[in-house]
């Protein structure tokens, strides 16, 4: 059944600040976030350019799913990632913006070095 390969989502009430920031904290996962925000759509998990190994990329999604920040779901075969953009973004205004644009650093958003 479709459904027994869905992983479990928290709910965006259960959602907090501390889960998220400890999520964020790692540079691979705010790049998974960073790469979410600038695609035109929902990403497999092998279309990320990401430094580590699958398992390690693995155990990435399965921090940011349990998180909240993502939504994982298949598309025949593929695990595809979807960033819970409009869910977090209500609970915390403004968060993903700063995660994204911190990412990104000064110089690529026109900042000094």
């Amino acid at each position: 059944m479709e459904a027994d390969r869905i992983p479990r989502h928290p709910d965006v009430r259960t959602i907090t600040l501390q889960r998220v920031l400890e999520a964020i904290v790692d540079p691979v996962r705010r790049s998974i976030i960073t790469q979410l925000c600038d695609a035109s759509g929902d990403i497999a998990c092998g279309g990320f350019d990401l430094p580590v190994s699958k398992s390690t990329a693995t155990h990435h999604f399965r921090t940011l799913r349990e998180a909240g920040l993502i939504r994982q779901y298949y598309a025949g075969t593929s695990r595809m990632n979807a960033l819970r953009r409009e869910e977090i973004d209500e609970v915390f205004p403004g968060l993903l913006d700063a995660v994204v644009a911190a990412d990104r650093g000064p110089s690529r958003n026109g900042g000094s070095p």
